[in-house]
């Protein structure tokens, strides 16, 4: 029996765990599978009363219940942008211990949004160039800033800046430039491949007057991408300092529809073994199976 979770990093927001459980709704609905939302941390620590009167059980829990219920085959369809070590370490280490009880399982994580070593994919620059086109002021050639959390690993920012490149091209006839920036970073050098950090972008000439359009490389509201949230203070901020400037966020991401279309590929490639981030086999088997059974 094969099991598909739907898995974010999670939130304290009760927001970001409604659209994972939209999402999941609509991709269930979409593929004739069952397809169940669940957060590798902090969701669990939402009250009940704010999901709806439904908890919401990390990947861990959740996980357990199913292969203690029978399931020897579990689909892990990761709704992040790319290759986070949430996914390739604390994730793995997990269901590590998992595949100890019950040693019978078969774990397999399918691509992230972006497979930057797939064939070219284009579908969610065109997602972030309809969020920008919908933000901009009418008549204006604003300056355009693709704009993600900031990430440890290089994988991860690299995602970003080829989406930037490919949001370049989609957008070159209505805007006037497009640029990479992350939300925040840890000190020191390595990490300047994090770099701009959009609080000094939004200094520098180009994007400190006139409509500057923040392309949100978020998936779901919380406590970074939310109305009230570190993106729109940020951008308070810049605003108080350059009197001319006007943010443009735009909507995120992971609310538009056509994020179904690739989760929906994503999901088939795990099942198919076409093509997946990880294989966790059951130690059983000497060489991982090519394809699992819905």
């Amino acid at each position: 029996m094969l099991s598909v979770f739907l898995v974010d990093n999670g939130s304290l927001r009760p927001q970001a765990t409604r659209n994972l459980r939209r999402v999941a709704a609509a991709l269930s609905q979409r593929t004739g599978m069952q397809v169940e939302a669940t957060s590798l941390l902090h969701s669990n620590k939402i009250p009940a009363e704010e999901l709806d009167g439904v908890a919401a059980p990390t990947l861990g829990a959740v996980a357990t219940r199913h292969a203690e219920k029978g399931s020897k085959q579990l689909l892990i369809l990761p709704f992040f942008f790319g290759p986070s070590r949430a996914l390739t370490g604390y994730m793995v280490e997990r269901m590590a211990t998992l595949q100890e009880s019950h040693p019978s399982l078969h774990i397999r994580v399918a691509s992230p949004l972006v497979d930057l070593l797939g064939p070219v994919d284009l579908r969610l620059a065109t997602i972030l160039r309809d969020g920008v086109l919908a933000s901009m002021p009418p008549g204006s050639r604003p300056a355009v800033t693709l704009v993600d959390h900031g990430s440890p690993i290089p994988e991860v920012t690299a995602v970003r800046n080829v989406l930037a490149g490919q949001l370049s091209g989609l957008l070159q006839d209505h805007v006037s430039r497009v640029t990479a920036a992350s939300m925040e970073r840890r000190e020191g050098d390595e990490y300047r491949f994090n770099e701009p950090l959009l609080e000094n972008l939004l200094n520098q000439p180009g994007f400190d007057q006139g409509p500057v359009v923040l392309s949100m490389l978020f998936l779901s509201p919380g406590r970074h991408a939310g109305p009230d949230g570190d993106v729109a203070t940020i951008c308070a901020d810049a605003e108080a300092r350059h009197p001319q400037l006007n943010t443009h966020i735009s909507p995120l991401a992971g609310e538009h529809e056509g994020i179904l279309d690739i989760l929906a590929d994503r999901l088939q490639q795990g099942i198919t073994g076409e093509r997946f981030l990880l294989d966790m086999a059951d130690s059983h088997q000497t060489q991982p199976p090519t394809s699992l059974k819905p």
